[in-house]
């Protein structure tokens, strides 16, 4: 996620740079053929065109945000429900023989989240992500179609575990598969949103549009404007390519590309929070990069 200003301009205006180069382009020529053959363009339907395609691209760019915003919400619930197993860990299982059932309940979360992070990003899942699971645990999980989940089911053994050592009583071991089940619901939304894009003709149509209403804008500008019809155009042609491109930046939240959610800054979080609940040294917070860029 881009989180310094001066970047996003950058990113914004270097992301659609090549279509922008190509519509000055097209607006000089048609400038140049216009002061040779001189012609006349209607400019009602053109401004009609203008303000349908303006809602449209605004409605689909409030549908790519609405998806992307969900997206964090469901990672706040997924950071406070691994505060909220933590933190139940912590006190029914608070010493003697518990403490290790305990450590075991709460690392073994770090693993999940970026289990689950690997999997949204599309990423390679392998035993370095891990880190925290015996290795028969993590090859079975490795195993699995979906290893966020085998790692979650590992958790709610060991708290059914802790219930048949009588660490926990019924009530406890209710309450701590109740978060579970807040974390499972979290993910299933996330996997929601990765798997189910926006309708094919909801991304094709905009852009066609938008492309078509570019070449058409400076026959409508061009008897106004003058020789500052390619000036004109490509400004005004820059708005609608900006707004277009908001929109696919932001219809897949989980993309693994700069304007996605920060996920791994999110998992970082979430293992500052468990593992200094435990006592132990915790890694640093993740960063802004040099492009201003929260991963």
């Amino acid at each position: 996620m881009i989180v310094i200003s001066k970047s996003s301009y950058q990113t914004i205006v270097g992301g659609i740079k090549g279509p922008l180069l190509l519509l000055f382009v097209w607006d000089v020529i048609v400038t140049v053929t216009y002061y040779h053959f001189p012609f006349q363009a209607p400019g009602l339907p053109l401004t009609l065109f203008g303000s349908v395609l303006a809602l449209i691209l605004g409605f689909r760019s409030t549908s790519a945000y609405q998806r992307w915003w969900e997206g964090r919400g469901l990672w706040g619930l997924m950071i406070n429900a691994n505060r909220n197993l933590a933190r139940a860990a912590g006190n029914f299982l608070p010493d003697g023989g518990a403490i290790s059932l305990r450590r075991a309940i709460v690392l073994r979360q770090i693993a999940y989240v970026n289990a689950l992070r690997c999997q949204l990003r599309r990423l390679p899942l392998d035993k370095a992500l891990l880190p925290d699971l015996s290795p028969g645990e993590a090859e079975v999980a490795l195993t699995r179609a979906n290893v966020a989940n085998a790692v979650l089911d590992g958790t709610g053994r060991l708290i059914a575990e802790a219930k048949e050592q009588g660490l926990i009583d019924t009530i406890q071991q209710t309450h701590m598969e109740g978060i579970l089940v807040d974390m499972a619901n979290a993910q299933g939304g996330m996997e929601r949103l990765k798997n189910t894009p926006l309708p094919a003709q909801f991304r094709v149509f905009p852009k066609l549009f938008t492309h078509l209403f570019c070449l058409l804008l400076p026959f409508g500008l061009v008897e106004a404007l003058g020789v500052a019809t390619p000036l004109g155009s490509t400004v005004a042609g820059t708005m609608f390519l900006a707004v277009l491109a908001i929109g696919d930046d932001l219809v897949d939240p989980f993309a693994n590309t700069i304007h996605d959610l920060p996920l791994e800054a999110m998992c970082r979080t979430i293992e500052i929070d468990l593992t200094q609940g435990l006592g132990d040294a915790a890694p640093a917070p993740v960063t802004p990069d040099d492009a201003g860029v929260l991963w």
